[in-house]
C-alpha cells in the first residue's frame, strides 16, 4: 500500500525537502498540492507527477482523497488548515512550531480529537540524533548533565526563499510567525532535548536579542539564548540566531555526561550528513561514531506513512508538543530585557 500525500503550502521547505522526501519513499506518492498563491503551483520539483491535483482551494485538495496531508504554510495559517483536514478525517503532519500563539496551538489539539495529528520535527529523525538517543539509553554517557545547542543562520531583512519558492520573509513578521529566531529555531532544540534524553525540559528562561538585523517588525528577535532544565536536573542551553554568518560554525549539538560527551556537528538542519564524535571522560580519546546517511525528512515521511497505514504507532503525542510550545512561548513572553 502506498500512502497518497497532499501538501499544503509550497514554500522552500515543501519544495526542497517535503516533496522530494515523498518522491524518494517507495511507499508514498503525491496526489495533490495546494497554495493560496496560484504562482506557487508552477515549477514543482522533479519527482512530482504532472497529473496531480494542483489547486489554491483546500477543499479541492481534500476532494483528491489524500491519505495524509503535510502542512507547510506560515505559522499563523497552521490552525485553519489542520482543523479542516482533521475534520475530514485525514491524518495531518504539520510543520513546527505548532502555531504562532498558544491559543491556536491549544485549539489545534482540540481539533485533532482522536485523529492522527502530529508536529513535523524532522530533527527527531536525523540518523545521528537517533544514534545519540540509543547511546544515551544504553548508558554510554553515564549521567547526562547538560544538553548544549548552537543553531543559527544568516537571515537578513532582504532574505528571499530559495528554489523559486513564493513568498516574502514571513519568519520575521510576528503577526505571521509569532516571533523571530527564537520561535523558528528553538522548538527544534526543545523537542530534540526531550527526544534524546527521554525526558523533557520543564523550566525555561529566554533572553532575546534584537541587534544585528533591522527587521521591518521591531518585535522580531534576531537571536536568543534559552536556559532550562529537565525534572531530573539535566541542564539545557540553546543559542539560536538569524544573525550567525553561514561561513562560521553554526550547527552544534553536545550532550555531556559523567562518562563521556557526544558532539554532533552540522546535523542540525534539513539535510543528511554531519559528524558525530564520542569523547571518553576518562582518557579524553575521541572516537568517530558512524550513522546512516539518510536524510531526516525522508525518515520522517516514511515513519508518518507507516503510522497512517497502521503499521506502527506514532510515538510523539500532540499534547506533549503543546506542552513544549507553551513552555517556549511563556519564556518568551516573560523574557528578560534585551541588551
Amino acid at each position: 500500500m502506498s500512502t497518497g500525500w497532499g501538501v499544503v503550502g509550497l514554500g522552500w521547505v515543501a519544495r526542497d525537502h517535503v516533496l522530494p522526501a515523498i518522491a524518494a519513499d517507495p511507499r508514498a506518492h503525491v496526489v495533490a498540492v495546494c497554495d493560496r498563491d496560484p504562482a506557487a503551483l508552477d515549477g514543482l520539483p522533479d519527482g512530482v507527477p504532472d497529473d496531480i491535483t494542483a489547486t489554491d482551494d483546500l477543499d479541492v485538495l481534500l476532494a483528491a482523497e489524500p491519505d495524509a496531508v503535510y502542512v507547510a504554510t506560515p505559522n499563523h495559517a497552521h490552525l485553519p488548515v489542520v482543523r479542516a483536514v482533521a475534520a475530514a478525517g485525514v491524518p495531518v503532519l504539520c510543520e513546527k512550531p505548532m502555531a504562532h500563539t498558544v491559543a491556536d496551538a491549544r485549539a489545534m489539539v482540540a481539533a485533532a480529537g482522536d485523529g492522527l495529528v502530529a508536529t513535523a520535527f524532522d530533527q527527531r529523525f536525523h540518523p545521528a540524533h537517533r544514534m545519540i538517543a540509543d547511546l544515551v539509553a544504553a548508558g554510554r554517557l553515564g549521567t547526562v548533565t547538560a544538553v548544549r545547542i548552537v543553531y543559527g543562520c544568516w537571515l537578513p531583512p532582504t532574505w528571499t526563499p530559495p528554489s523559486g519558492a513564493a513568498g516574502a520573509n514571513w519568519r520575521v513578521d510576528t503577526a505571521l510567525a509569532g516571533g523571530g529566531a527564537a520561535i523558528d529555531l528553538a522548538p527544534h532544540g526543545l523537542d530534540l532535548a526531550g527526544t534524546l534524553l527521554g525526558e523533557d525540559v520543564v523550566t525555561l528562561t529566554a533572553v532575546p536579542r534584537r541587534r544585528v538585523h533591522a527587521y521591518a517588525d521591531p518585535a522580531a528577535d534576531d537571536g536568543a539564548v534559552l536556559v532550562g532544565a529537565t525534572a531530573s536536573g539535566t541542564l539545557f542551553d540553546a543559542h539560536v540566531s538569524f544573525a550567525l554568518p553561514d561561513a562560521l560554525p553554526r550547527r552544534r549539538l553536545e550532550l555531556v555526561g559523567t562518562r563521556g560527551q557526544l558532539v554532533a556537528e552540522n546535523t542540525l538542519g534539513q539535510v543528511a550528513g554531519g559528524t558525530l564524535t564520542f569523547l571518553d571522560a576518562t582518557t579524553g580519546a575521541a572516537e568517530a561514531v558512524a550513522f546512516d546517511p539518510d536524510g531526516p525528512f525522508e525518515r520522517q515521511i516514511a515513519a508518518f506513512g507507516a503510522a497512517v497505514r497502521g503499521e506502527t504507532c506514532w510515538p510523539y503525542p500532540l499534547a506533549r508538543d503543546l506542552a513544549l510550545h507553551e513552555l517556549l512561548l511563556d519564556a518568551l513572553t516573560e523574557e528578560a530585557p534585551c541588551p
